[in-house]
């Protein structure tokens, strides 16, 4: 046995020894390379790379970012290098801009000279079909499609759905002991059945639905890890098996919709009958490969960004008493509109008698600032302020850096919803990116966090265990231990004061 694990050990050690061998030679001719670059640009008067540190050889400066608060990681590079400097993350060179000049010039006006990208190992998890990655035609193509299916009339039909996971998610998080969990881990139930509903449409059976939660869960956990293929008990390579059984559960999917036995796993009237409908103008269909990792694309991004939005909604109206008694007072006029809550909420409801819920969730949006930053890559060499960004080399628009800018808002660290009753000024507010890839479910998500509030509101009450404004980063910011809450369903006696199982409720706990 002894021998065995030795040998195991040998061998691990000497691949890795080879990949950081063959990184560090990697990283060596890029350096000659943009060294060479930049000489000649220096003896022609021309262009050089921004200020700013690669790190160690293969790591780069991943470590760094991951290991803290990745605020403090750009806010200190911003103040050494300013708003344009280079680092080196996830085996990426990187430039990294933050102002909403740069963000317009990489997303918008010179878009065509920035692809959109993720470092290869994200790529292989989502699935390198799925529409974030392209340009051009086939881009075009399936964001209007997957454009279409999120647009008003689609949303106003998923109303229902919507609020039947919302009210089905908090009654799973009431009935837990003592009513406590964790309101991410909690709103990650509730954005994994809106995603499903969405794109597979309301008859999936449990036990599809279970095996499509497990594997998807392995995956997530894999994302971020460092990717590491070739050794098999590692998070990484885990999820790259778990998406290859993805692959398999939607190719049976499509499989029985195509032999017309779709039955009780749903018809054609969902995002993915949508994809597999999806015709270019010759006449030829997306392939199955295609067809899925879209779908899984729009089901990873439903996921986590949601879910932390919504966890730092009930974070912020659990922290500023006043402001929730004014969103409660706002969705109690349309609870007695519906009936005391007999009558559904309708999508007329949620976008014009909800202005207050829609400021917190805008402020939500920026104080959170969920997506920190995007992948564009540079299809060839590109001038940027008087510096060179190389072909091939990844550029990162900040927008985390832009919200929380005195320069574009106000006191940037207080939280006051108010401040959106007037626009912000272009270019300075991107929760959702901006351009021909920005967020097409940016309103399926506010959606959800318009039905949540509401039913939460008119309905429970929830205390948050040992406050905290401490934050954890995974990738994205979600309060402390995901926040942990206590619900409590609430009732109304005749006189309004609100009770809970007979008692009456503390007036804080609203």
């Amino acid at each position: 046995m002894a021998f065995f694990l030795s040998a195991a050990f040998v061998y691990v050690v000497s691949l890795v020894l080879l990949l950081l061998l063959g990184a560090t030679r990697r990283r060596r001719r890029a350096r000659a390379a943009a060294k060479t670059t930049r000489a000649a640009g220096q003896a022609q008067g021309r262009l050089t790379l921004p200020p700013g540190s690669l790190g160690l050889p293969f790591l780069g400066e991943t470590l760094q970012l991951y290991s803290q608060n990745p605020k403090i990681f750009f806010a200190s590079r911003l103040k050494r290098y300013g708003a344009v400097f280079k680092t080196h993350v996830l085996g990426c060179p990187c430039v990294v801009v933050a102002s909403p000049e740069a963000a317009r010039t990489v997303l918008v006006s010179r878009a065509h000279l920035f692809r959109p990208t993720y470092p290869p190992s994200k790529e292989r998890m989502i699935g390198p079909q799925a529409l974030f990655f392209h340009q051009g035609d086939y881009h075009l193509r399936v964001r209007r499609a997957v454009q279409g299916w999120l647009g008003p009339d689609a949303l106003r039909a998923l109303v229902p759905d919507v609020e039947a996971a919302v009210a089905s998610t908090l009654r799973w998080w009431e009935g837990r002991r003592d009513g406590e969990a964790s309101t991410f881990h909690t709103m990650k139930r509730l954005t994994f059945e809106v995603g499903v509903a969405t794109i597979f449409g309301r008859g999936m059976p449990e036990h599809v639905k279970e095996e499509l939660r497990r594997n998807y869960y392995i995956v997530e956990r894999g994302y971020n890890c460092f990717p590491v293929p070739v050794v098999p008990w590692t998070r990484y390579s885990q999820a790259i098996k778990a998406r290859k059984w993805l692959g398999a559960i939607l190719s049976d999917i499509m499989s029985e919709r195509r032999a017309g036995g779709d039955g009780d796993l749903g018809g054609d009237d969902d995002l993915l009958g949508t994809l597999m409908r999806c015709r270019d103008d010759g006449g030829a269909a997306l392939s199955d490969d295609q067809v899925a990792d879209n779908a899984l694309g729009v089901l990873f991004a439903a996921q986590d960004t949601t879910a932390s939005v919504l966890t730092w909604v009930l974070k912020f109206l659990h922290d500023y008493p006043k402001l929730l008694e004014a969103v409660k007072a706002e969705q109690m006029a349309v609870y007695e509109e519906n009936d005391g809550g007999r009558l559904p909420l309708t999508w007329a409801q949620t976008r014009t008698m909800m202005p207050m819920t829609n400021l917190v969730i805008l402020e939500s949006l920026r104080m959170a600032s969920i997506i920190a930053f995007t992948f564009r890559e540079a299809v060839e060499d590109v001038e940027y302020e008087g510096f060179l960004i190389p072909k091939g080399w990844k550029v990162m628009p900040l927008f985390r850096y832009m919200h929380h800018s005195p320069e574009y808002f106000e006191d940037p660290h207080k939280f006051d919803p108010s401040r959106f009753m007037v626009a912000p000024k272009a270019g300075t507010f991107l929760p959702f990116g901006s351009g021909v890839h920005a967020c097409p479910g940016n309103d399926l998500a506010k959606l959800e966090i318009l039905v949540l509030v509401h039913r939460l509101v008119t309905n429970y009450r929830w205390e948050v265990i040992e406050p905290s404004d401490d934050v954890t980063y995974s990738p994205f910011p979600v309060p402390k231990h995901g926040l942990q809450a206590r619900l409590l369903r609430a009732t109304t006696t005749a006189g309004g004061a609100e009770e809970e199982d007979g008692r009456r409720a503390p007036a804080a706990a609203a």
